[in-house]
């Protein structure tokens, strides 16, 4: 191959890979806002609506009395935990040419995190199947039904609980590729890495601070906004940013 078709054949894998990485920033910031909007609707507002902490019997009721409300809760994380790893995917595109290998390791953190929220959300699915036969249930059997149920609830935080554990490792790798890249704002890096530590001490609270009652990630989640915002408006434009800030 002559130096000029070289020349040419580079200039097209950097068009190609800007290209790509334009679409990657895109799908990741879309994904994270579809995100934004649902897991905020099903953790804070429905899944609040329905369980009553301590009570079984009103939380069956509340239920019972609102199931597709219930249903909305369960499409709600479900949207939520496919849309990570939609982003997953997008996001190792995006900084693979920072480090591939490390790119591809940060999304099999959230890809584990994903699993792991998964599986932990069949136990909503779980609550619902038992709800929907609670009718010929009475005395002893109702009584150990209420505590079944609130046994399925209180699983279904504590799995997702530990899963947040390697989404918070998987921030901290993503601050850190942030921080390396030469095409996005180290400070967006840097707030994902305190973002990625929020989640992970909220995780080992109860084994570091057992007597804290702190909610970590509450104080350091806005790094995961700005990323988001930054990844819709500017990552999305990379066109317009010169070949001379992507390697």
């Amino acid at each position: 191959m002559t130096t000029a078709e070289m020349l040419i054949s580079n200039k097209i894998t950097r068009r190609t890979n800007k290209t790509s990485l334009r679409a990657a920033a895109l799908i990741a910031g879309i994904g994270l806002l579809i995100m934004v909007i649902a897991a905020p609707y099903a953790e804070l507002y429905a899944y609040l609506q329905l369980v009553v902490p301590g009570n079984a019997a009103e939380t069956v009721q509340n239920i019972l009395a609102n199931t597709p409300l219930f249903v909305s809760v369960i499409f709600g994380y479900l949207i939520t935990f496919l849309c990570d790893v939609l982003v997953a995917w997008a996001l190792y595109v995006y900084l693979k040419p920072v480090d591939e290998d490390l790119s591809l390791l940060t999304a099999w953190f959230r890809l584990i995190y994903t699993v792991i929220a998964l599986v932990a959300l069949l136990n909503l699915v779980t609550v619902l199947g038992f709800v929907n036969a609670s009718d010929t249930l009475t005395g002893t059997q109702l009584d150990q039904f209420y505590v079944q149920i609130m046994l399925s609830l209180n699983a279904f935080k504590s799995h997702w609980n530990f899963g947040l554990l390697f989404f918070g490792i998987h921030l901290g790798l993503l601050g850190y590729l942030v921080f390396r890249s030469n095409y996005i704002p180290r400070i967006l890096g840097i707030l994902l890495l305190i973002a990625g530590l929020g989640y992970s001490l909220n995780t080992l609270r109860p084994f570091l601070f057992p007597t804290l009652n702190l909610d970590f990630a509450q104080y350091t989640f806005y790094g995961e906004l700005i990323f988001m915002l930054w990844l819709l408006i500017k990552g999305s434009r990379m066109k317009e940013l010169g070949e001379e800030k992507v390697k």
